[in-house]
């Protein structure tokens, strides 16, 4: 599942936080979804997804997730929570998520994905991924000038 980094085009560094500790002295399984969260968030805000939720109550909502676990993380760390598509469908879209911690060099903690469904909450109805935003989607991903190629 582990891409190259400049197919994660956006990325975020979350702090750990000393009571994201569980029992077993490191971060409880979780907060890896809450910093997943997160990353899909800052996915949705890049491309426009939640753009007509406001008005016409059109939106994502969470279909399936999962999650490998790589590296306990320990407090104290930083993560870079980092996000991509990864395939996209008439009505769903699946995204890729990583979580690579500081202290350990950037090694990847944990990897996941996520299915996306396009949904009208007014009628609890799955709607296709509009134009628009299958070209916010493309756009973003797209290589930048004197960036690595991306894989096909």
């Amino acid at each position: 599942m582990s891409l190259p980094p400049a197919r994660y085009p956006v990325s975020l560094t979350l702090p750990v936080q000393w009571g994201d500790m569980d029992a077993f002295a490191h971060v409880n399984n979780v907060v890896y979804l809450r910093w997943f969260e997160s990353a899909r968030i800052a996915f949705f805000r890049a491309t426009g997804v939640l753009a007509r939720m406001d008005t016409e109550r059109i939106g994502p909502i969470l279909a399936r997730s999962t999650i490998d676990y790589r590296i306990a993380v320990e407090f104290p760390d930083e993560v870079v929570a980092s996000a991509t598509a990864l395939k996209l469908g008439t009505t769903s879209f699946t995204m890729g998520l990583r979580l690579e911690s500081k202290r350990h060099g950037g090694k990847i903690a944990a990897e996941g994905e996520n299915v996306i469904v396009m949904l009208d909450y007014r009628t609890q109805q799955k709607v296709p991924l509009w134009d628009e935003l299958r070209r916010s989607i493309a756009a973003l991903q797209a290589p930048q000038p004197g960036g690595l190629p991306q894989p096909g």
